[in-house]
């Protein structure tokens, strides 16, 4: 064969592949994303040229500023008309950029700046050899108690690595709401969930505990991902598709052309509802809804506590918006078959949290339970299945977050010689000996319980006038029986703190640097603002309560 044939038989088959075009990809509208991704990779360079003993400072001031742009991006988007007018698809059909996506990528970096403040915290432990140390293992490699780990702590090693982690796991919650095609989806699950993994194994006192808490998380995380994906694949053999919007015109059977391979799934009604149901199992299992929640206690007791208190917040804010998405924009078709389940769903979450909450004598496992019940509560709002359940989930969400933080923040602040005392026995009498961290505790547990002037007898008002709205009525009798429950073990702590005598061996409340006490502060006043005078937020949750299709 000559060498013109062979070069016109090159030419003639390199012809097609010039017509692949570029992505287009709409930088500014996915600008808050890339601001924290951005400065995750950073942090990760931080580790590897910058010498230790500026690390942490490097690390906590990327993170913030990082935090507080990317912030500013999602606001400068929504002031934009992003969040109404403007609301569309970008990334090449990836990613929804609307309302609901915005206020939750909001929410979620606002959670996370807060979040990050208890994880740079180092002034609750005693020094350590002349150097200042922080909640995390001194090196994350060394076996607990080995003689590797005490030259790490005898030479002032500190984990910066959290910080980074942090960065990587906001960059998936932020995607994981907005995410529009199934793909995107499970990637934003891997991207936040495999950092929270590694993060739940890093405590410095209690390194063993902390290292199962982690592997069942890790274990039962692989678990439900595992469905998550099986049910992609099912949804994709069902529409041939995994964009939300061409999944929900199959489901509705509004899809223009349907071809004889799409024809012959599409009656396939067992594809559509196992898939959807695995999905939404694995969406279940991030909030901790029962009954997906056996690992909520353990992990939420084994783990540093800034690491819980940003996972308790974080993590539902961005599973929630998932969930909301799947169910309103792919499922809306599905709605007569999602909503029982659901209803059984939320019923047994609220009733199972509330109760299994009282027999807890472990402050970090009583929060842990309580975060199971308030699943159930946000859950009645999204069974509403009305715009107006959409908008009470998200204020919701917003006011429960600085609350969880807040509440985990002081719970740093209570040690003994162990670390941190979160057996309940040793806060008796916290309030006689130290009354303001007892009395800003109060009012994060009167929160939680819903008592009037607080956000979260706001959120609650709101997602059941929601639910009660979208006709379920019983439902909200079920979650007011709950709340009561739920109000006496958050009522008996505060009667603990305040009307026991304290033991004289008792623990004691370190001092917080600035950081603890402005995270601490923060959730005080979102907590007191949103009670007291919760229509401003209201209003915004309910322009933002849109999907875009």
């Amino acid at each position: 064969m000559s060498a013109s044939a062979v070069h016109s038989l090159w030419t003639t088959a390199a012809d097609p592949i010039a017509k692949i075009g570029a992505p287009k990809i709409e930088y500014g509208q996915l600008s808050p994303t890339l601001i924290v991704v951005g400065a995750a990779i950073v942090g990760v360079l931080i580790e590897a040229v910058v010498p230790r003993k500026a690390r942490y400072y490097a690390q906590v001031f990327v993170a913030v500023v990082a935090l507080v742009a990317a912030f500013a991006a999602v606001v400068a988007l929504a002031a934009g008309g992003y969040a109404t007018t403007k609301s569309g698809i970008a990334a090449m059909g990836a990613i929804a950029v609307d309302g609901p996506a915005l206020f939750l990528q909001g929410t979620i970096l606002l959670a996370a700046l807060v979040g990050l403040f208890t994880f740079a915290e180092r002034r609750l432990d005693p020094e350590a050899h002349g150097n200042r140390v922080d909640s995390f293992a001194a090196q994350a490699a060394s076996v607990p108690g080995s003689d590797s780990e005490k030259a790490a702590v005898k030479a002032g090693f500190t984990t910066t690595e959290v910080f980074p982690l942090l960065m990587f796991a906001v960059t998936g919650m932020l995607v994981f709401p907005a995410a529009n095609d199934l793909l995107t989806l499970f990637i934003a699950l891997e991207v936040f969930s495999l950092p929270l993994y590694l993060m739940c194994a890093l405590a410095r006192r209690k390194r063993l505990m902390s290292q199962e808490a982690a592997v069942k998380y890790f274990l039962l995380g692989a678990f439900a991902s595992a469905f998550t994906l099986f049910g992609i694949a099912l949804l994709y053999g069902y529409a041939g598709s995994v964009s939300y919007a061409t999944i929900a015109q199959v489901v509705d059977g509004t899809v223009p052309d349907v071809s004889p391979a799409l024809a012959d799934t599409m009656g396939n009604d067992a594809l559509l509802l196992i898939g959807a149901a695995m999905i939404v199992m694995g969406l279940l299992f991030k909030v901790g809804a029962v009954p997906f929640h056996m690992w909520t206690p353990d992990v939420y007791q084994g783990a540093p506590t800034p690491v819980t208190g940003f996972m308790a917040a974080a993590t539902k804010v961005a599973a929630f918006g998932a969930l909301l998405r799947i169910l309103y924009v792919v499922l809306p078709g599905l709605r007569w078959d999602w909503r029982p389940v659901m209803w059984g769903v939320a019923i047994v979450t609220m009733l199972g949290g509330a109760i299994v909450a009282i027999t807890q004598t472990d402050i970090k496992r009583l929060l842990a339970y309580s975060s199971i019940a308030h699943a159930g509560f946000i859950l009645a709002g999204v069974i509403a299945a009305t715009p107006s359940g959409v908008s009470s989930v998200l204020f919701y969400l917003g006011a429960y977050s600085f609350v969880t933080i807040g509440a985990f923040a002081v719970v740093t602040l209570v040690r003994d010689a162990g670390g941190e005392a979160t057996h309940l026995s040793k806060w008796a009498g916290l309030g006689r000996r130290s009354p303001l961290v007892a009395a800003v505790f109060a009012v994060f547990l009167l929160a939680f319980a819903g008592i009037p002037l607080t956000s979260g007898f706001a959120g609650k008002f709101a997602v059941f006038k929601a639910a009660a709205e979208g006709g379920a009525g019983p439902l909200v009798v079920v979650g007011v029986i709950s709340s009561a429950i739920a109000a006496f073990f958050y009522i008996r702590v505060i009667v603990l703190m305040f009307f026991s005598e304290p033991s004289p061996e008792g623990p004691t409340v370190a001092v917080p640097s600035p950081l603890t006490m402005t995270a601490i502060g923060v959730g005080v006043a979102v907590t007191l603002v949103l009670g007291v005078a919760p229509q401003y937020f209201l209003d915004l949750a309910n322009q933002a309560g849109v999907f875009v299709r």
